[in-house]
């Protein structure tokens, strides 16, 4: 029996992925997000230590990874970032791997979300992708809803939305309420089922 469909699921910051990864969860898909993933490797003692040897003790205070402190170092220094993304990516990558490996015979869909999806190297690994978007003002108030700034110098990094909506297999629109996103991939569902 063939295994589920590979989405891969990306957006701009604040566009709405979580919340679509969260409707999709809900309409039957498996759902994991890189960005747990990540968070789970920053409490991995492996990383830590990999951290501090770079970054010096100050990353770990305590023996915690102190990921404001991280954020601080790899916004400020492309290198650095770079340096990270060579660590973790990998990681990450096996993570999704042995969690698709895993998913129980009959799951139709398995969904990741991957903020840098077309920025890294994971497009390749799905079957379809689908790039969530919303105006840009949209974007800004549920930016300073969760206390986060302007978009301009987290955004810097990614691809624009117009980049990411041309890269896409679907394009979903995030406008409106929540209702009107789940109305939308209630309708895409189908079409994701049917992408293996």
């Amino acid at each position: 029996m063939p295994g589920p469909s590979l989405i891969g699921l990306t957006g701009g910051i604040a566009a709405g992925k979580s919340e679509a990864l969260r409707i999709l969860g809900e309409l039957g898909a498996a759902t994991i997000s890189t960005d747990g993933l990540v968070h789970e490797l920053l409490g991995t003692e492996s990383v830590r230590d990999s951290l501090i040897e770079r970054w010096g003790g100050d990353v770990a205070p305590g023996g915690e990874v102190d990921r404001a402190a991280v954020a601080a170092i790899v916004f400020e220094r492309r290198d650095e970032l770079h340096w990270l993304e060579a660590l973790l990516h990998p990681l990450v990558g096996d993570l999704v791997r042995a969690w698709t490996e895993g998913l129980p015979a009959g799951t139709e869909v398995a969904v990741v979300e991957v903020p840098l999806l077309f920025e890294g190297e994971m497009g390749p690994t799905f079957d379809a992708t689908v790039t969530v978007v919303a105006a840009d003002e949209h974007r800004l108030a549920r930016a300073a809803s969760r206390g986060h700034g302007g978009l301009e110098a987290r955004d810097g990094r990614q691809l624009t939305q117009d980049e990411k909506a041309a890269r896409a297999t679907w394009v979903v629109e995030n406008h409106g309420s929540v209702a009107d996103l789940e109305v939308e991939l209630e309708r895409l569902y189908p079409e994701l089922v049917a992408a293996g």
